[in-house]
């Protein structure tokens, strides 16, 4: 009896040295988000259970107010994922399907959005002209998704024929964002409180427009330049919310992601139509890929303050989700580390040489 308590005690040390280990590397992956410098977010997530809640750094440099699990960041193109989400919904109801013509809910559109349909906008197949590239060099108020609109009512033509070619769209997602208003009479924001973020008790998360009242735990953006750390919360496109604007916590994120296993939202044959890539590896707000021998569905965000990502293995029922609030660098090659680490039981710290911005 003495010996197999003996054995157990070894093991239970094991596993918390190996345990140490791993956290004593996430905290040299993430030792440049440290101390007084804009910070970051870090979650793991495991057959529903969190393995890894780590946090670093300041979310508001000015008040010195650290991130925690509650600190909300701007997702910027994690968003996309939350605005499909109500479309599919929407799709539930009968509101409009994947073939529903572009002109059947925005009349006002030129002719060449007969052949566009939501499946082609939930896709980036539309073809639809980059809302960012007609903005006027004078315009000095933030865009909203209503601006997008009359922006691309501007234009007679498209990239390319609708459905035949990929080319990533944020001016689809802000007209779907705009689709969620028009069919249902809500706001965008409202609809997401009350369908989406209500219902799973995602307290603190919603799409925010810069200069609406602030809202408790927000982080702010920053750019760091050398040794210089600049504010950078806002840019003219930050208040398009459909494409980028919303706003979550990991510990939010994390009540998102266990929903994502179930039907509290959606039917399950319209959530798996979400992870159903189309051209490309894209589905409904979601990149679909194969990460070593694994299905993942991931996405990133990324705008003038904040990186985001959030990468998900459901065969595992594994995700990492990464959020931080500085603009650069890029976060995907840290969310893989930890995956490596994590999941695969690898040592993978070197990974982070090859960091990309």
């Amino acid at each position: 009896m003495l010996k197999h308590l003996a054995v157990m005690f070894s093991f239970a040390l094991l596993l918390t040295q190996c345990a140490k280990h791993s956290t004593d590397q996430v905290d040299t992956l993430f030792e440049d988000y440290s101390g007084n410098k804009p910070g970051a977010a870090i979650m793991i997530i495991h057959d529903g259970e969190i393995i890894l809640n780590r946090c670093y750094g300041l979310a508001d440099m000015e008040q010195s107010i650290p991130v925690t699990d509650s600190s909300n960041f701007r997702l910027a193109s994690m968003s996309k994922q939350f605005t499909a989400m109500a479309i599919l919904q929407l799709m539930e109801k009968q509101k409009l399907t994947f073939s529903t013509s572009l002109r059947e809910v925005f009349p006002e559109f030129p002719a060449y959005a007969e052949d566009i349909n939501y499946g082609h906008l939930l896709h980036h197949t539309s073809g639809l002209i980059a809302y960012e590239n007609l903005i006027a060099d004078s315009m000095t108020i933030p865009v909203l998704d209503a601006d997008v609109l009359g922006l691309v009512l501007s234009v007679d033509s498209t990239y390319f024929e609708p459905g035949t070619a990929y080319r990533y769209s944020n001016t689809g997602y802000a007209i779907l964002a705009l689709t969620v208003e028009r069919l249902t009479g809500q706001t965008y924001p409202n609809y997401l409180e009350t369908h989406i973020f209500g219902p799973l008790g995602m307290n603190g998360s919603l799409a925010y427009v810069r200069d609406d009242p602030d809202f408790p735990n927000r982080a702010l953006g920053y750019s760091v330049e050398g040794d210089s750390i600049l504010y950078s919360d806002q840019s003219m496109t930050s208040s398009v919310l459909g494409d980028g604007g919303i706003y979550s916590s990991t510990r939010d994120l994390y009540k998102w992601d266990q929903a994502l296993y179930g039907t509290e939202l959606i039917l399950q044959a319209y959530l798996d139509s979400a992870f159903t890539p189309w051209l490309e590896d894209y589905g409904c707000g979601w990149r679909i890929e194969n990460y070593r021998g694994k299905k993942r569905i991931s996405h990133t965000g990324s705008s003038c303050g904040f990186r985001t990502d959030y990468q998900r293995f459901p065969e595992d029922e594994f995700s990492v989700i990464i959020l931080t609030n500085r603009r650069d660098p890029g976060v995907q090659v840290l969310a893989e580390v930890l995956t490596d680490i994590y999941l695969f039981g690898e040592a993978g710290i070197t990974k982070i040489d090859r960091r990309q911005p």
